[in-house]
């Protein structure tokens, strides 16, 4: 697998929403969405993430979404598939019958609900390696999953198999992710999983983010990270602060309903989401708003 795979999912990966009109998935939306981001200048798109709503897409949708977004994207940029559950084994059976031909990799959470312990979780990722037609990179995000996987953890899987690449860290703790990247063999991935942390975390040594902002004002966002890799921290710095409180409206009224609003009022998508999600609320839509123009988002 050598660098090849490394290099493209280094930058900005987007975590692409799913637009619904009226329950179903908005194709005509989604398409706009995909070129969207791709004009906007995202280095690869990740589909069927949490962003995505994955967890309401029957195994049918996921797959229809999925060929729609390949089809979509046309080879422009490299797509990476969100492929995770807290069923080791029926996950396991779904990355040899899924339709994964169109992926550079999957993105696998941490198993969520079942709180494993960490051997679990390593148990759990060697299966996912060892069943995947793809490269893998591991997901950790306690807020969501309701355990922590450790830097021991990881370091123990980038060590242990060629086949887990990259991690999206979305811990919150620089120092864990700092832990990471001084442990970690060279060519393995470490990416924020936190818009509002990718410059910190370039600064240290990580190299990207898969990013929820860059649904939305994804020019400004992209030319932002791209800055801190090239090297440009201070000019990065300056850019992460002018959009932060943006950052932080995405994520006000939990994710996605926050960002659809904002892709909703950039006239993109509706801001439908699928229960047990709903929409965010009209104050945050005012707020927005103001945002969009104050800091002339695009």
């Amino acid at each position: 697998m050598g660098n090849m795979i490394q290099n493209k999912i280094k930058g900005v990966g987007v975590a692409l929403i799913t637009p619904f009109d009226n329950y179903k998935v908005d194709y005509e939306a989604l398409g706009r969405m995909v070129d969207h981001v791709i004009k906007g200048g995202v280095d690869y798109i990740v589909a069927l993430g949490s962003t995505a709503e994955t967890a309401t897409l029957n195994i049918k949708e996921r797959q229809e979404v999925l060929n729609f977004i390949v089809e979509r994207t046309a080879k422009r940029v490299p797509i990476v598939v969100g492929m995770g559950s807290n069923n080791t084994h029926e996950l396991v059976e779904q990355l040899r019958s899924f339709d994964l031909s169109a992926a550079v990799a999957i993105l696998s959470v941490v198993p969520y609900y079942n709180k494993p312990s960490q051997e679990g979780i390593y148990r759990h990722y060697m299966a996912v390696a060892e069943a995947s037609p793809v490269p893998v990179i591991l997901y950790n995000v306690p807020g969501r999953t309701g355990v922590n996987m450790t830097a021991e953890t990881t370091l123990r899987l980038a060590k242990a198999t060629d086949k887990i690449v990259a991690v999206k860290e979305a811990s919150g703790d620089i120092e864990q992710m700092q832990r990471i990247i001084d442990g970690k063999p060279h060519d393995f991935v470490v990416l924020s999983g936190d818009d509002g942390i990718t410059v910190e975390l370039i600064k240290r040594g990580g190299e990207g983010v898969i990013s929820v902002a860059a649904n939305a004002f994804v020019e400004r966002f992209c030319n932002c990270v791209h800055n801190a890799m090239e090297g440009r921290i201070a000019e990065a710095e300056a850019q992460i602060e002018q959009l932060q409180t943006p950052i932080d409206l995405l994520f006000k009224e939990g994710n996605p309903s926050s960002v659809k609003t904002m892709t909703k009022l950039m006239g993109l998508t509706t801001a439908e989401v699928r229960l047990p999600l709903v929409e965010a609320s009209e104050a945050l839509a005012t707020k927005m708003k103001e945002a969009i123009k104050k800091y002339d988002l695009r």
